[in-house]
């Protein structure tokens, strides 16, 4: 079967490691399709004293930050009763802003066996609550969210922060917790919005 001269250009575009320019509009409009699927995005950046949450839109230009915050529990709290506030208030939020999908923080290596048992409490609240929504839940590493937002995955929390403001276009800095909640939310948007080999671990 003969081919023509573009695809023979095409072909040896592909062999030499080059992209063609044809292949960028079709991915683009399979991820904006995607994308169009999840307009509004929960990240969840689950911790027993401090879960952080953030809700955003997309839309262009830019996304736009829906709601953020902190789910703070006192430190004389049991902890069953700062789970009760976790699960509460994250129900709140998935009623007001109807998200689909939800993207929280991924497991990381914990010295302190009872710190990585408390903050598995803590996750395990917050998935529970947004599965009963029947939302779709991803997990994105905390490295690889810093990677994404700062271009280092070793940035601190403010670096992280002032990308999430100068992202988001806000106003204030969000605080440290929320911060890194709108981030996997953003992250999330970036991996969608990209030709990824390695699909998105969901849970």
């Amino acid at each position: 079967m003969g081919i023509s001269l573009e695809q023979f250009k095409q072909m040896k575009a592909r062999v030499a490691g080059v992209r063609p320019r044809t292949v960028a509009p079709v991915i683009e409009s399979a991820a904006r399709g995607a994308l169009g699927a999840h307009e509004i995005l929960l990240g969840v950046d689950p911790s027993l004293r401090s879960t952080g949450f953030g809700v955003i839109r997309l839309g262009r230009p830019h996304p736009v930050a829906l709601a953020q915050g902190t789910i703070a529990c006192a430190a004389g709290w049991e902890r069953s009763r700062c789970l009760v506030k976790i699960s509460q208030s994250l129900r709140d939020v998935v009623k007001q802003y109807h998200p689909t999908v939800c993207v929280i923080e991924g497991l990381f290596y914990a010295q302190n066996l009872q710190t990585a048992l408390i903050m598995g409490e803590a996750r395990g609240a917050a998935i529970a609550v947004v599965a009963e929504a029947g939302l779709e839940i991803f997990e994105i590493a905390p490295r690889k969210v810093k990677q994404a937002i700062v271009g280092y995955g070793a940035a601190q929390k403010l670096a992280v922060a002032k990308m999430v403001q100068r992202l988001l276009h806000l106003s204030e800095l969000p605080a440290p917790d929320a911060a890194d909640a709108l981030a996997l939310a953003l992250t999330h948007a970036q991996e969608q919005g990209r030709y990824n080999l390695t699909p998105l671990k969901k849970i």
